[in-house]
Parts: structure tokens; sequence; C-alpha cells
């Protein structure tokens, strides 16, 4: 009896340790970069075409502000942003092969352009980039990579121009958090960078039996080496000294 009691206690007792997630934590230092997901209208302006089941999150969370922070306090700090965005041209449309969300965001036109080399109809369009962060983005400390084309990175150059700026660690925020955001997030892990993400900076869809931004938050907690609020990044930021 003595040794059932005893093999009982030690079961509970991994249990209840493996129950208390490590946190490996996250150092801002020189080789450390900001990465934002889709700063673009369809997702955060209350005329985007997403509006309607992400907008209660993003209120919430105060991510448009939240992202302006980033911005702000990268641009003090001269931390290098990169910018992931998401286009989709006309031969997008061409796909034969789609999962759910891809179909859904052809249909309702999300992110689209004219014309890969041309601008044209693209300023206040669904796949420009939010008034607001125009002005930070235009900024020399702010690289813009190519397009990715369903989720992840493994579509663009993120994850070479990172490589190729000596960039190690990655700050990572943005749209839409189960989407874009976590395959970022799973994608740069994956490649051997240390993520953090901060979860006050995004948000995720909401529908009936469906809460898309907790359970990014789950995913986030679970894989990425921290994860902060806004208030706390900018913090570690504000105190990095090169």
């Amino acid at each position: 009896m003595k040794k059932i009691i005893t093999v009982v206690i030690a079961v509970l007792s991994g249990l209840s340790t493996f129950a208390q997630l490590p946190d490996p934590g996250f150092t801002v230092d020189s080789r450390t970069a900001i990465v934002i997901t889709d700063p673009q209208n369809d997702f955060l302006s209350p005329n985007g075409v997403t509006w309607g089941v992400v907008g209660e999150s993003v209120t919430a969370n105060n991510t448009v502000e939240n992202l302006e922070e980033l911005f702000k306090i990268a641009k003090k700090k001269n931390i290098t942003v990169f910018v992931s965005p998401h286009y989709y041209f006309k031969h997008d449309h061409n796909w034969k092969i789609e999962g759910a969300l891809e179909a859904l965001m052809h249909k309702i036109n999300m992110f689209d352009r004219t014309h890969v080399l041309k601008t044209d109809g693209f300023e206040g369009s669904g796949a420009d980039w939010l008034d607001r962060y125009k002005k930070y983005i235009e900024e020399d400390n702010v690289i813009v990579t190519n397009p990715h084309k369903v989720y992840g990175p493994e579509s663009n150059d993120l994850a070479l121009q990172l490589r190729k700026h000596g960039f190690d660690n990655v700050i990572l925020a943005g749209m839409s958090s189960n989407l874009c955001t976590e395959s970022h997030m799973r994608d740069l892990v994956e490649s051997g960078f240390r993520v953090s993400v901060v979860k006050d900076a995004t948000a995720g869809a909401i529908l009936p039996g469906l809460n898309a931004y907790e359970a990014s938050v789950v995913n986030f907690q679970m894989i990425a080496s921290h994860v902060f609020t806004t208030k706390e990044i900018v913090k570690e930021i504000n105190d990095f000294k090169k």
C-alpha cells in the first residue's frame, strides 16, 4: 500500500511540475529586431473587410495603439523593424489548392493589389498600411519584406533578411494572432531564432464558438521564449543600452 501511495504522489508531483511551463525568458540586445505582420487596413481599420470578426479583439487589446507604441520605441531606440505584409495579385486568384481561409480571403478580395510592379489603386486600399503607421514605416529603421502568401514567412524573404542583417532574436507582433502571427512564430522558432510575442499588439477573429485570439495565446505561451505585454516590452527596449 505504501508503494502505491508513493507512486501516486510521484505521478501527481510530476504532473504538477509539467503543468508549470518554464519561461526561458527574452533579453533585448544588439541582435534583436521587431517583426510586425500585416499592419494593414483590411485587419486594423473599421473599413477593412475583416473588421466584423476581428474588431472586437482589436478594440479589446488596443492593438492599433500598441502596434504604434512598438513603431515609436523602435524609432526612438533605433531598433530595426521588419514588416511582413500580405498581398494578393491577380495570378494568386487562380490557385487550384486552397484552405478554408485562403478561399475566403480571395472571395472577399482581402489584401488585393492590382499589379505586382505598380501601385495603382493601392493608396487607401485594404492592402495599404493603416494611415497612422505610414510615417513610421517610411523611416530608415524599417524594412518591408516580400509579401507572404498564406500565413507564414516560408514564402517570403523575412528569415533571409533577418540573417543577412545579423539578427537572432525577434520581438513579434501584428495581425492576425492565430494565423500570420502564430505562423511566423512557428517558422522562425524552427529556423533557429529566439522569438518573443507581444500578446496585446495582436488580435484575432471571434466567431460563435471560436475565439482565435485565445487559442493563439495558448500557443504563444507554449512555443515562444517569452510572452510580453506592450508595456513590458517597451520598458525592456527603453532600458536597453547598445
